[in-house]
C-alpha cells in the first residue's frame, strides 16, 4: 500500500493541474471564470469532430432528428443527459470519464478495498490525485471503446487516430475546467454546471423549438410544444379538438401532458428541497447568537442519482458496444446483458440494460408495467445504497458534521459542548434522513422518467437541485463577508 501511495504522489507531480488562486477571487471574478468555462463547454458541444462523417445530435435541429428518429439515430442517446454529452462533437464523451472514475474510486473506498481516511488531508490528496489519474485512463479507454465499438460508425485508420486525439484533448479540457472551478476560480463544480447547461438546453428545446420534423413521407409536425400549440390554434381555433391534438402526441414529441408534468415535478422538487429538520444551535464565540442548523430531507442532494445514472449508463454503454462487436443472435450471454433491435437502435429492447433504462414515455410505461416496476425498484434501491455510501465518503456523517460544528464554535443547547454529545444528537437524524432522502430522490427521478418529463426525470432532478445549490452558494458568499465561521455552516445540511 505504501508503494502505491508513493506512486500516486509521484504521478501527481506530472499530471496536468490547475493551481489554486493565491488570494480568494472576488465574486465578480468567479462569475467571469465560471462563464468562461460554460461558454467553452458550449462551444465544444457544437464543434463537430474533424473527420467524423456522421451527423451531430443532442443539440440544435440534429438533436430533434435524433430524438424523433426522423433523419438518423443516436445509438447512445440514453447517455446524453447524464454525461452532458453531444454526439459527433468534441463533447462526445462529455463528463462521462470524470463521473465514471469518481464512481469507481468511491465504490473502492466505500467497500474498504482501498483504505483511505477521508478526514486525513494526506489521504484526501491521494484520493484526488487517484481520481484525476483514473479519469485520464477512463478518457483513453472510452475514446477507444467509442471508436472501435462502432459508436461513431465505420472509420478509416487515419480517422480513428485523429478522432482519438480530439476526444482525448477535449475531455482533458473538461477535466481541467472542472478542476479550475472547484479550486476556487469559479462557483460550484464544472460537472454540475455542464449538466445544468445540458438539461436546460433540452427543456428549452422541447418547449420552444419551432422546427418541423417528418412524421411520414408526406406529413410534418412541429417538435416544440408551445409552437405546436400556437400553430394548432391558428389552424383550427381554440377548441377542445385543438387542445386534444397536442395533449398527448406520443413519446417522440413533447405534449401538453408532459409539459404540465414537468412543471409539477419542478414544483414538487422545490417544495421537498425546503423540508428540513432544524437543530437549534448557539455560538460560544458570539454571545447572544442563536440559530438553527438545517438538516435537509434530501440530505445527500443529487449525488446518489448521478452515481446511479453513471452506473446504469456505463453498463448499457458497454452492452451496446458488445452488441455492435459480437451481435446478440448467436451469444445468449450478451442477450442477458442487453438486447438491441438493430445497429441503429437507440434503446435496448431486452436483457439487463432494458430493465435499468427508463421507459420511453407514458405509452411504454403502460405497455410494459413490469419494466416500469423493475426500473423504479432499481433506481430507488441503488439511490439508497449510494446515499449511505456518499454520507461516509463525503464527510457528511454525524462524526464529521459534529467536528465542523465544534470548529465553528457552535454547540447544541442542553447538551455538553463535546464532539461526542453533538454526534449523538446528529445520529438521531442523519442516518434516517439519508435513507428517506435516497428513497425520495429515487422515486422522484423514477416516476418522472415513467411519465416522460422534458429532459428526463433524472435531468429535471439535477437541474432543480443544481440551481438551488447555486442560490445557496451565492447566499453563503454574502454571509461570509460578515462571518466566515457561520458561512461554513450554510448548505452543510
Amino acid at each position: 500500500m505504501a508503494s502505491m501511495r508513493d506512486l500516486i504522489k509521484n504521478l501527481s507531480t506530472v499530471l496536468p493541474e490547475i493551481p489554486k488562486p493565491e488570494r480568494k477571487p472576488s465574486l465578480n471574478e468567479r462569475f467571469i471564470w465560471t462563464g468562461f468555462a460554460l461558454i467553452l463547454y458550449l462551444v465544444m458541444a457544437v464543434t463537430p469532430l474533424c473527420g467524423f462523417g456522421g451527423r451531430a445530435s443532442g443539440t440544435a435541429a440534429a438533436g430533434v432528428c435524433a430524438l424523433t428518429g426522423s433523419t438518423g439515430t443516436d445509438q447512445l442517446a440514453f447517455l446524453r443527459v447524464v454525461f452532458a454529452s453531444t454526439q459527433g462533437t468534441l463533447m462526445e464523451l462529455g463528463i462521462g470519464p470524470i463521473v465514471t472514475a469518481g464512481l469507481i474510486l468511491q465504490l473502492l473506498v466505500g467497500s474498504d478495498i482501498i483504505k483511505l481516511d477521508m478526514s486525513n488531508p494526506d489521504d484526501r490528496s491521494i484520493f484526488g490525485s487517484s481520481t484525476k489519474f483514473l479519469t485520464l485512463v477512463v478518457i483513453a479507454g472510452e475514446s477507444l471503446a467509442y471508436i472501435f465499438g462502432g459508436a461513431l460508425g465505420v472509420l478509416r485508420p487515419g480517422q480513428e487516430i485523429i478522432i482519438f486525439i480530439q476526444l482525448l484533448l477535449a475531455s482533458m479540457t473538461v477535466l481541467l475546467l472542472d478542476e479550475m472551478i472547484q479550486k476556487g476560480w469559479g462557483i460550484g463544480s464544472g460537472v454540475s454546471l455542464f449538466i445544468l447547461a445540458g438539461v436546460c438546453q433540452t427543456v428549452m428545446w422541447y418547449t420552444f423549438t419551432p422546427i418541423s420534423v417528418a412524421v411520414t413521407q408526406t406529413t410534418q409536425e412541429i417538435f416544440g410544444f408551445i409552437p405546436a400549440l400556437i400553430s394548432a390554434i391558428f389552424s383550427t381555433g381554440f377548441t377542445y379538438t385543438t387542445l386534444a391534438s397536442v395533449a398527448v402526441r406520443g413519446y417522440k414529441y413533447p405534449s401538453m401532458l408532459t409539459f404540465v408534468l414537468t412543471l409539477v415535478m419542478i414544483l414538487v422538487l422545490i417544495y421537498i428541497e425546503g423540508i428540513r429538520v432544524e437543530l437549534p444551535i448557539t455560538s460560544t464565540k458570539y454571545r447572544g447568537f442563536q440559530g438553527v442548523y438545517p438538516i435537509k430531507l434530501l440530505y445527500v442532494s443529487n449525488i446518489p442519482v448521478i452515481l446511479v445514472s453513471a452506473l446504469g449508463a456505463n453498463v448499457t454503454f458497454f452492452t451496446r458496444l458488445l452488441h455492435n462487436y459480437a451481435g446478440s443472435s448467436t451469444n445468449s450471454y450478451i442477450n442477458y446483458l442487453g438486447v438491441w433491435g438493430n445497429v441503429n437502435s437507440s434503446y435496448p429492447t431486452g436483457g439487463l440494460s432494458y430493465y435499468i433504462t427508463a421507459p420511453q414515455g407514458v405509452d411504454q410505461t403502460i405497455a410494459d408495467p413490469l419494466h416500469s416496476v423493475i426500473y423504479l425498484l432499481y433506481l430507488v434501491g441503488m439511490a439508497v445504497m449510494f446515499a449511505r455510501l456518499w454520507v461516509e465518503i463525503g464527510g457528511l456523517n454525524p462524526k464529521a458534521v459534529a467536528k465542523n460544528l465544534m470548529d465553528a464554535d457552535v454547540q447544541v443547547p442542553g447538551f455538553r459542548r463535546t464532539g461526542l454529545s453533538i454526534e449523538q444528537v446528529l445520529s438521531r437524524y442523519i442516518p434516517t434522513l439519508t435513507i428517506i432522502g435516497g428513497i425520495l430522490i429515487g422515486l422522484i427521478a423514477g416516476v418522472s422518467d415513467l411519465f416522460g418529463v422534458f429532459g428526463s426525470g433524472i435531468g429535471i432532478l439535477l437541474m432543480v437541485d443544481i440551481i438551488l445549490q447555486y442560490y445557496q452558494m451565492l447566499l453563503k458568499e454574502q454571509v461570509e463577508e460578515i462571518s466566515p465561521a457561520l458561512a461554513g455552516l450554510i448548505g452543510a445540511g
